[in-house]
């Protein structure tokens, strides 16, 4: 089973990632982790990656290609993979079907994580985390059951995400918007789009998610 999913930033793309990778075997594949590990052991990608980030450059959709047809005919892929935050534009979903197609594969089912965006900025921006264990919370929706201490660990250290400030999460949704939006209609032509409600409580959502996937 291989599958995408597509959604705003905060949508909670990575909590339901994170629940499939577990109960269906299938690996979560991040793009970002992909090109840390990439250029932590020196490989061709990881040189070439590197070399375009120390001048500033961005790292192109080719070099991302290279990376996912690397992943994926990796053993731990066999069962499946998911792709969480790529593609991000309709050019690197069209890069994406030519690498699927080459390698015999196919994408069987874009999840789209719809969301209030509204609300979504003051979910986000009221997010963090632990230190220690990653656990997220939320200020309001999801704080600790102990102010101060980890539910999941005990710990007693957070963290802020920079990026989470809400003017800054108002920019990262109208770039979404933008460029990634759009590819919405290219995944809806190949019939495997299904759109979840993603303002629904975690395990809702994830009853919704695995009622499209027993389609």
């Amino acid at each position: 089973m291989n599958i995408i999913f597509l959604g705003p930033p905060g949508a909670g793309k990575g909590t339901q990632s994170r629940f499939l990778e577990k109960k269906y075997g299938i690996v979560q594949i991040s793009t970002g982790d992909m090109l840390r590990a990439e250029v932590a052991c020196n490989s061709d990608i990881g040189k070439q990656a590197k070399a375009l980030m120390d001048s500033g450059k961005l790292v192109s959709d080719d070099l991302i290609i290279a990376m996912i047809k690397n992943r994926i005919a990796q053993k731990d892929c066999q069962k499946g993979f998911i792709l969480d935050g790529f593609p991000r534009t309709e050019a690197q979903a069209e890069a994406l079907d030519r690498l699927l197609v080459s390698e015999g594969k196919t994408i069987d089912a874009v999840l789209f994580l719809n969301v209030d965006e509204d609300i979504l900025a003051d979910r986000i921006s009221g997010r963090f985390t632990c230190v220690q264990c990653g656990k997220i919370y939320n200020d309001i929706s999801n704080p600790p059951r102990v102010d101060g201490v980890c539910d999941a660990c005990g710990g007693h250290e957070f963290q802020r995400r920079a990026d989470d400030k809400r003017e800054t999460v108002v920019e990262r949704l109208k770039e979404y918007r933008r460029s990634t939006a759009p590819i919405l209609p290219f995944y809806e032509k190949k019939g495997c789009l299904y759109t979840v409600n993603g303002m629904l409580p975690a395990d809702e959502v994830t009853a919704e998610i695995e009622a499209f996937l027993k389609k």
